[in-house]
């Protein structure tokens, strides 16, 4: 053990550990306590600090593209020039360039999903909020099943069920003799682990800034407090938590990215039929 190890287990020991020093963060905070609660049909529902954060980003998300939106013009202004730029990202390098021909008209659904992944991302950072709805795994995994729906749906009525359902668990030019192994793999890979995978590498990621960032700030919080010689690594904790709050910033639209960029290609697979 280094010697500013030995010198951080000491003050933790002096302060009481956990009780009366630093206090870690744990996953409490992604089940905070219900606002308020209230019943519809017998049925309790409760809202919590998470859902409000859930229902100002989905707001935000709207006013953004209202306003990007109206009063359009060939020259646009700043809010038009972001809301088209992030549209024709979609538009050009998700639906036309992954889906082909046929992606067009599923532009504006995977942009929908493109700025509400986007902007319940944001709150990771965003002041006083400072935790995505999407490190909840069932925002993640609703999202997952819409998707879900929608490519089996698109599959089924592009090419028909017998044929989707065969090219799923058949894949072109594998052996015979191979399909008792392949089969069951690509049926579960299709139906099972794409959402199931959809889901978690949007949570998990998440989930994994929050606690980080987290890390860092209430451990610098905690050191420049200290005694000794804890304040330099307090100050070295704080600029930690600056620079994963500018890369938390790269996670938070890349995650938003892959998630579309995966639901364009599973898009692809059920417009055409595999080869």
């Amino acid at each position: 053990m280094t010697s500013s190890a030995h010198a951080l287990a000491d003050v933790l020991a002096a302060e009481g550990g956990g009780e009366g020093g630093f206090q870690a963060p744990s996953i409490a905070e992604f089940y905070p306590p219900a606002i308020f609660e209230f019943s519809v049909l017998g049925i309790d529902f409760q809202i919590t600090r998470i859902i409000l954060i859930f229902w100002l980003a989905t707001a935000a998300m709207l006013v953004f593209l209202l306003l990007a939106a109206r009063n359009a013009s060939i020259v646009p202004g700043k809010l038009q020039y972001i809301g088209e730029s992030g549209y024709s990202l979609v538009r050009d390098g998700m639906a036309r360039d992954v889906i082909g021909p046929k992606g067009l008209p599923f532009a504006p659904f995977l942009a929908s999903l493109f700025f509400f992944i986007l902007f319940n991302n944001f709150m990771s950072i965003f002041p006083f909020a400072q935790i995505s709805p999407n490190s909840k795994f069932a925002i993640p995994l609703v999202l997952a099943v819409i998707v879900w729906v929608l490519y089996n749906y698109i599959g089924i009525r592009e090419q028909g069920a017998a044929r989707y359902f065969k090219d799923a668990a058949v894949p072109p030019g594998v052996p015979i003799g191979a399909l008792i192994l392949v089969t069951p793999i690509e049926l579960l890979q299709v139906f099972v682990i794409r959402p199931f995978t959809l889901a978690v590498r949007l949570f998990a990621n998440m989930f994994a800034g929050h606690m980080l960032l987290v890390v860092f700030s209430l451990g610098a919080v905690y050191l420049l407090s200290a005694g000794g010689v804890m304040p330099v690594f307090g100050a070295a904790s704080f600029l930690m938590a600056l620079v994963m709050t500018f890369f938390e910033l790269l996670v938070i639209v890349l995650q938003a990215y892959v998630f579309v960029v995966l639901t364009a290609t599973y898009l692809n697979g059920a417009v055409e039929p595999a080869h």
